[in-house]
Formats: structure tokens, C-alpha cells, sequence
């Protein structure tokens, strides 16, 4: 049986390869096959490993111990636990993560979803429920879909135990694009605007949880959905992202 569907897969993938030929998310050249970036592309991606920050996952320049932790960690510790991200977001992987969010550019979720679950193995194995960052309602109806939970979907089948939730955080309203923001902005910004569904409060209380979104930037938005999971009754709220800011010298 493992044998016929795996043969059933590659044929599906070469029916798909040969309609919609394969191109990398970054610059939309022809490669050799579905999820795979070219050598340009992927020569200039820089991905996050170890040294790092042992709670916001923020990249150090210098060996560290494993449980050290950075500047802004030391003042005030985030509300998620442990924050790990693939890629630092600079010019190769915004081009990347753009198409995908914003030009359908979906055949880049599978690779996306690799470099996640390498950065995200051990909290993969530690969560309950994998809760993607909602969308306002009317952003999604205009977006059509949401790219964290087309994320969170791939990620939550490789947790052991972890089950998808798409829908247990609800964004109440409409909040205002955050691009050009400063930290406090963000804040503010995202203040009150998450909210956990009547019906999954019992799913939420002493249950162990893992935000997914596309990118960490200040962590404004993350911070608000944990902390709306943690007043909700959560054990524990972890974070994984496809992609981090990391200023220069940090």
C-alpha cells in the first residue's frame, strides 16, 4: 500500500510539474522541480541557527550558552515561551514571502514549511494545538486566504501530538498595516485585537500551544495572541515563524 501511494505522489507531481513547471518563489526562473530555490536565490538567504537568544530566538553575533538570553529578553520577557524563526527577512527572502503573501504564489508553502520545521522541531514535539495568526474577516475575504494557516496546516501534521486550530483565535478588528510602524505603534495597534473563541476555551485551558505566522518583525502581534491564550488558560504558548527582522549589530 505505502508503495502504490508513493508511486500514486510522483505521478501526481509530475502531472502537476508538467502543467505548472516549476519556479523558484524568489525570482520565478525555471528549476528542476517544485519546492526547490536556484542557486542565486538561495545564495543570498541567510538562515537563523544557533547561537540564540534562548526565549525570542534572535539571532547572536558571538557563542553563547544555550540558555542565554538577549537585551530586550533580560528587561521583559516575552509572553511566548520559546520564538524560533528559518529565515532572517532580507531582500532575498521579502521577495519570497511577498509573492506568497500577497500574488498566490502558494507552490512556495512546501519549502516554506520545510525551513520551518527544521527551526521548529523541538517545539513541533512540545505542542497541543498549532494556532495560526488570524486575519480580520475582511482582510481574508479580500486576501482569499491566509498565509500563516496554509503554514500551520503542514506544520501541525508533523507534531506528534499537536492538532491544527485554525480558528481558535479570532482577530475582533481591523487593525491598520503595520509596515511602516515604529515597536510602540505596533503595540498599540494590535492592543485588544485578539480574542479566543466561547467554543475552544475548554481546548485552550492547561493545553500547550504554537503560534505560527509568516513574519516576526518587532513581535508586537505575537505577543498579543499570547497573551490573549494565557489569560484564556493556556499551559504555555510558543511561537514559529518562516521569517525574522534582525537589525544590523543585534
Amino acid at each position: 500500500m505505502d508503495a502504490l501511494l508513493a508511486t500514486g505522489r510522483r505521478q501526481i507531481t509530475a502531472l502537476v510539474d508538467a502543467v505548472l513547471p516549476p519556479l523558484c518563489p524568489g525570482c520565478s526562473k525555471p528549476v528542476g522541480k517544485q519546492g526547490l530555490v536556484c542557486g542565486p536565490c538561495w545564495s543570498r538567504l541567510s538562515f537563523i541557527a544557533e547561537p540564540l537568544c534562548a526565549a525570542c530566538g534572535l539571532p547572536f553575533e558571538y557563542e553563547a550558552a544555550e540558555d542565554s538570553l538577549c537585551g530586550p529578553c533580560l528587561q521583559q520577557m516575552p509572553s511566548c515561551q520559546r520564538t524560533r524563526s528559518a529565515v532572517q527577512y532580507n531582500d532575498a527572502s521579502r521577495e519570497m514571502i511577498l509573492r506568497f503573501k500577497h500574488a498566490d504564489h502558494l507552490h512556495a508553502a512546501p519549502i516554506f514549511c520545510e525551513w520551518m520545521s527544521r527551526a521548529g522541531r523541538l517545539l513541533l514535539e512540545d505542542c497541543d494545538l498549532v494556532v495560526p495568526v488570524p486575519l480580520h474577516r475582511w482582510r481574508l475575504f479580500h486576501r482569499r486566504y491566509n498565509q500563516a494557516a496554509l503554514l500551520a496546516r503542514p506544520l501541525a501534521a508533523q507534531a506528534p501530538r499537536g492538532q491544527l486550530a485554525v480558528d481558535l483565535l479570532e482577530r475582533t478588528r481591523k487593525t491598520a498595516s503595520q509596515g511602516q510602524m515604529t515597536p510602540s505603534e505596533r503595540q498599540r495597534n494590535v492592543r485588544g485585537a485578539f480574542t479566543v473563541r466561547a467554543s475552544d476555551r475548554q481546548r485552550v485551558s492547561g493545553a500547550n500551544l504554537l503560534l505560527v505566522d509568516d513574519v516576526y518583525t518587532t513581535g508586537a502581534t505575537l505577543e498579543a495572541c499570547a497573551r490573549t491564550l494565557l489569560r484564556a488558560g493556556a499551559a504555555r504558548v510558543e511561537a514559529l515563524t518562516l521569517a525574522r527582522v534582525v537589525k544590523s549589530g543585534a
